[in-house]
């Protein structure tokens, strides 16, 4: 049976999926680089949050913290680049 905390961590891994799917399609119906910018952010939160169901849950032997970190900053620097070099 599967932990309160399993549960959650990975509808949180669906919520940002969905976010993900749902800005990249905004994206190709108005092509606006803001919305790249925060697809590829939620894409790579989706991704930090699969990393941490799998950390935590799936091998909580094998420590996968630096990779759950580079996805993170990777997300942040992502949407920080979108909102200063591609705002008009």
């Amino acid at each position: 049976m599967l932990s309160f905390g399993a549960i959650v961590y990975f509808l949180c891994f669906l919520g940002s999926g969905l976010c993900a799917y749902l800005l990249v399609s905004a994206f190709r119906r108005s092509n606006e680089k803001l919305l790249l910018w925060s697809a590829i952010c939620f894409c790579l939160l989706a991704v930090n949050n699969l990393l941490v169901f799998v950390d935590i849950i799936v091998f909580p032997e094998v420590d996968l913290t630096v990779w759950r970190s580079l996805t993170s900053v990777a997300a942040v620097s992502a949407l920080i680049y979108g909102f200063v070099w591609e705002i008009e």
